[in-house]
């Protein structure tokens, strides 16, 4: 399935490559409705090392069944961003322990660690309809705090978050606004450069519209 073009073009998108057959996202989730939920055979495919191996594993893992020494091993593993969404967006932000450890991993220094922790607060934002309001406007404090880190993967992270959770309602679209204001106010090139990102959308006719209509 794989394709050694694919792994050539990777590194352009700053994606770790050296243990990739290249093999597309929409194969790999063809394969995984093929194969099912299966915790057992994610731990395994985990364990290869093998960057198709490893996105797959977040396919197919059952989230009631993830521990959190699972994935606290995880986070430690990280060596790419796609994995490091994958993860997130298709399997920790659906297990009980999403909240606690986008708290916890987006104070960590490591760059994909953190950029972990804000990827779990982005995909809470978009997947997690249930929850209240207090727990993304408790979310943002972090989002200033770490808007300055100059790494791409964190910064990208930081501004996915503040923007995912300026689209949930008109509520949290003025508080994210605001955060972003005071974010705009930091020295730093990559926190000007997240508030003025985040502003352009959040404070755009299209996203203003649908959240008064949806108000």
């Amino acid at each position: 399935m794989g394709d050694p073009k694919a792994v050539e073009g990777m590194a352009r998108f700053g994606i770790q490559s050296s243990s990739s057959f290249g093999i597309s996202v929409p194969k790999l989730r063809s394969l995984a409705r093929e194969v099912g939920r299966d915790h057992q055979l994610a731990l395994k495919l985990w364990e290869t090392g093998l960057h198709d191996a490893r996105l797959l594993a977040s396919m197919v893992d059952d989230p009631e069944q993830v521990t959190v020494d699972q994935m606290d091993k995880w986070v430690r593993d990280f060596d790419s961003w796609d994995v490091v969404d994958g993860s997130c967006g298709t399997l920790f932000d659906k297990t009980p322990f999403a909240v606690a450890k986008a708290r916890e991993w987006c104070k960590r220094e490591e760059e994909f660690v953190k950029r972990a922790g804000f990827v779990l607060m982005a995909e809470l934002a978009v997947h997690d309809k249930q929850a209240k309001d207090k727990l993304f406007l408790d979310f943002l404090p972090l989002i200033i705090a770490g808007a300055s880190d100059k790494r791409n993967f964190v910064k990208k992270a930081v501004n996915w978050a503040l923007r995912q959770i300026g689209k949930r309602n008109l509520k949290l679209n003025r508080a994210a606004v605001s955060a972003a204001l005071k974010i705009q106010k930091n020295q730093s090139g990559a926190a000007r450069w997240v508030a003025s990102d985040a502003l352009r959308e959040l404070k755009s006719p299209q996203v203003q519209k649908r959240l008064r209509e949806n108000n």
